[in-house]
């Protein structure tokens, strides 16, 4: 059996730094009457070499976006703010919250928003003044040398998205308007899983493998 690790990775968000408009007309009432502030653009990309030499198929993060969607639909689907070396998701440290995300070829696009929490607030000061901040994946999995590439395995499991201030590829950032970037890193888990993924999440991912979904 394969070792799985703690995968925390960084992509571009939106090529140039700048992002389409992605937000609803009920997210830009938000952000115009109540000051919400929400990131927008690419979190992941599939079939791709990155700057590691690292690959992720697009079967393997179609199948876990669609995981992560009942997350997102739960509202369940939070993140922290800086590098956290556990692969659970502490509450204390909560940020945002990812409000949608899916595929777009092998693009995986989504919106997130900034919480009112204690690091929310840290996150929304750092912003307002100016400040660069990137965004970072965060799962479980192995990866396996195939033509000279670390091909990510098939039980890689997304567990959510963090922001980070100093990620390890140069220019992994991120800005109000969207623009970020995404790297990669291993370092050994031994968490089990059954602590990381509630009961329903695993059912959902055996349902999900039974299907072929």
């Amino acid at each position: 059996m394969s070792r799985k690790y703690l995968l925390r990775e960084y992509f571009e968000l939106c090529e140039g730094g700048y992002c389409q408009d992605l937000l609803t007309e009920e997210e830009k009432r938000l952000m115009k009457e109540e000051n919400a502030l929400f990131l927008t653009g690419l979190m992941q990309k599939a079939d791709t070499e990155n700057g590691n030499g690292r690959v992720y198929g697009s079967k393997i993060l179609n199948r876990e976006i669609k995981n992560y969607k009942k997350v997102v639909k739960d509202n369940r689907a939070l993140g922290e703010l800086d590098h956290p070396e556990s692969s659970v998701v502490n509450l204390q440290n909560v940020s945002h919250i990812v409000t949608d995300v899916w595929m777009e070829s092998n693009d995986v696009m989504g919106k997130i928003k900034v919480l009112d929490t204690p690091s929310g607030k840290i996150l929304q000061s750092l912003i307002a003044s100016g400040v660069k901040v990137g965004i970072s994946s965060r799962g479980l999995g192995s990866v396996k040398k195939k033509d000279g590439r670390d091909v990510v395995e098939e039980d890689f499991q997304l567990i959510c998205f963090d922001i980070v201030s100093d990620p390890s590829t140069p220019g992994a950032f991120m800005n109000p308007e969207g623009g970020a970037n995404v790297a990669i890193e291993l370092s050994e888990n031994k968490v089990p899983i059954e602590k990381i993924f509630n009961k329903v999440d695993r059912l959902n991912r055996i349902l999900n493998d039974i299907l072929g979904v």
